[in-house]
């Protein structure tokens, strides 16, 4: 039986603000993508969030975002390639520092937001961004969406790749998510996302807001903490998979 990891991005608090609901989450899925300090996420929220992965067996990675509190790392940064060469391993080696301390380490590592979307359209900075994360960790899984430019820089330097569908989010072209606002970007019915995880797995092809379905590779479905219904959603993704004749389990390393 073909066997589908569930990731969820986590640890986006900071401080005192908790903005997801990661203690309810984490029994539900199988890896852990964990704000670093960029856009989200602090010292100690990371060590809590480790902590929670530990106590629910869950893998746990660096989730890397341009540093922008305020936008929640939705916005695009304007860095030459070195800053972001520096800010990638500073992010990743943060969390690598915190895991350490309490005895895990990281299994992988994605892109958020603005910064993923510009890993996979342009290039250079997908380049850029993957030889960092290479050089400072080259057993680190990058988990991201396929048929973009991060998938195929991660494939030619080696980096193994798990690719990751989004199921609560329209896209307008294969690798290409529709932006935000724009209709059918956000998918928030939990039957609807259900569905989509059932017939995109089952068939191996995805259904675009154009009504247009094209061929798609998934090892693993993403779970957005930050969604208002995430704990719905959540279990739609896993009914999904479970609908689709494949199970549940984390990714192979």
């Amino acid at each position: 039986m073909r066997q589908i990891d569930v990731n969820s991005d986590l640890g986006e608090g900071f401080g005192p603000y908790r903005i997801a609901p990661d203690a309810e989450l984490m029994p539900l899925i199988t890896s852990a993508n964990i704000a670093c300090g960029g856009h989200a996420g602090d010292p100690e929220v990371m060590c809590e969030t480790i902590a929670l992965a530990m106590e629910n067996s869950v893998r746990i990675g660096a989730h890397v975002g341009f540093p922008d509190r305020i936008g929640f790392g939705r916005r695009q940064i304007p860095m030459t390639h070195r800053e972001l060469e520096l800010m990638t391993v500073t992010q990743v080696g943060a969390l690598q520092a915190v895991a350490r301390l309490r005895g895990m380490t990281l299994s992988h590592f994605n892109f958020h937001g603005a910064l993923g979307n510009l890993s996979f359209s342009d290039a250079e900075v997908a380049k850029t961004v993957l030889r960092a994360v290479k050089a400072l960790d080259p057993t680190l899984t990058f988990i991201g969406l396929p048929d973009t430019e991060a998938t195929r820089a991660a494939d030619a330097i080696g980096l193994p790749v798990i690719r990751s569908f989004l199921a609560d989010r329209g896209y307008s072209a294969p690798g290409r998510l529709a932006p935000r606002g724009s209709d059918g970007a956000l998918i928030s019915d939990p039957a609807a996302v259900r569905e989509r995880v059932a017939e995109t797995l089952a068939t191996g092809r995805l259904r675009l807001t154009t009504g247009r379905t094209v061929a798609i590779e998934v090892d693993s479905v993403l779970v957005h903490s930050d969604t208002p219904n995430a704990l719905t959603l959540a279990h739609a993704i896993r009914a999904g998979i479970v609908d689709s004749g494949c199970s549940i389990a984390p990714f192979a390393k």
